[in-house]
């Protein structure tokens, strides 16, 4: 049986990689990597260091306007036609991203059981984060199976009327992706990195990661965030900030304009996965809008200040893993002089994401649905 991996964006590949690797082990089911075309480029740099690649390709035309409209209107009529082609068993769609709403929409109607990867997250505010919440709301009310990485939000599910036997706590895959790479210890490949991983060591200095992506934090957000940075450098002088800044050239142009010339910041293009995963395990402390970071850090113990007012992933502020701090400049800068002195320290109790298991999980529950299982399952059933 194929069972379809629909990704558009790198974090939808990373989540995505460890589940295509563990299908890929298993003797009835076969995965089938789809490349939305949402994200051009990003999704074959996240799949690269899991040694996989994109199966299918969508015949997508060229977007022109950029807009959330243009790009559904594009990515349906090409679904359908991979989707009636292939025929798979199950599609499975990660998040909350435009490709996994289309995604979604195109299996229903053609009565393929969808799979919702990272079901379950809720702020219960549609405009936060803005388009995501909407997108993921409406795939939990179409998926056949959906794989919650915390109890939390299984309990979200549940309270929505999601039925207990459509549900599975698995953990979160991206915990599985990022021990994979550690493990590798692969030296990084961005040369600033390299370069700023040395400086640091010689001087015996820390460094502050910073992210900001998010639409919602462009504009003066970041610039409040910006200020922070600037304040955290003036007030820490063995730190070092690295800010891999997002490509879109007016959020570039904003970055560079407040942080160009400033000592002991470097900022650089968007890292590839295994040099992030480098820079989460090297860095003292991180600020970022980023989910995925969110669920990657508490593995290496780095502490997170969460740019954002809300946030879905509740589980890590709670375990004392996270702050939530907005984009107020005091808050951010306030808020890291404590960690980085030490009145502040994050709870070592592990990832409340998981223990890198999650893939495993999401396979047997994916068995359960499609009323296949392994010959080992079967054998330990029967005995």
């Amino acid at each position: 049986m194929d069972v379809m991996l629909l990704a558009g964006t790198r974090p939808e590949a990373l989540k995505l990689a460890p589940l295509a690797l563990a299908l890929d082990a298993h003797p009835a089911l076969r995965p089938v990597l789809v490349h939305s075309g949402q994200h051009p480029g990003m999704v074959e740099q996240a799949l690269e260091p899991f040694g996989l690649a994109a199966d299918v390709w969508l015949d997508v035309p060229p977007r022109v306007t950029g807009g959330q409209a243009e790009l559904v209107a594009g990515l349906l009529p090409a679904l359908d036609d991979v989707l009636r082609r292939h025929a798979p068993a199950a599609l499975v769609v990660q998040g909350d991203t435009t490709t996994t709403l289309a995604g979604a929409l195109a299996a229903f109607w053609l009565g393929i059981p969808v799979v919702h990867l990272e079901a379950g997250l809720r702020t219960h505010d549609l405009a936060a984060p803005f388009p995501e919440e909407g997108a993921r709301q409406m795939v939990s009310r179409l998926a056949a199976l959906h794989l919650a990485p915390t109890l939390g939000a299984a309990a979200e599910l549940r309270a929505e009327g999601v039925a207990r036997q459509r549900i599975a706590v698995t953990g979160n895959t991206v915990v599985d992706a990022v021990l994979e790479i550690a493990a590798r210890d692969l030296p990084a490949r961005d040369t600033a990195l390299a370069l700023l991983e040395m400086e640091i060591a010689e001087a015996g200095e820390r460094l502050v990661l910073v992210t900001s992506h998010r639409r919602e934090s462009w504009g003066e957000p970041l610039e409040r965030t910006l200020a922070a940075v600037q304040l955290i450098v003036a007030e820490h002088p063995d730190v070092q900030v690295l800010f891999p800044a997002h490509p879109n050239p007016e959020v570039r142009a904003q970055v560079e304009a407040a942080l160009d010339g400033l000592p002991r910041v470097t900022v650089t293009d968007p890292l590839e996965y295994p040099d992030l995963v480098r820079a989460l395990r090297l860095a003292s402390l991180v600020l970022t809008d980023s989910g995925g970071i969110q669920e990657e850090a508490p593995t290496f113990g780095t502490p997170v200040l969460v740019l954002r007012d809300v946030t879905e992933r509740v589980e890590v502020v709670e375990a004392g893993c996270a702050w939530l701090v907005g984009t107020d400049t005091e808050r951010i800068a306030d808020t890291a002089a404590h960690l980085l002195s030490g009145e502040l320290r994050p709870a070592q109790v592990g990832n409340p994401y998981g223990e890198g298991n999650a893939a495993v999980l999401a396979v047997a529950a994916i068995e359960e649905l499609l009323g296949v299982g392994s010959p080992a399952r079967n054998q330990a059933v029967a005995s």
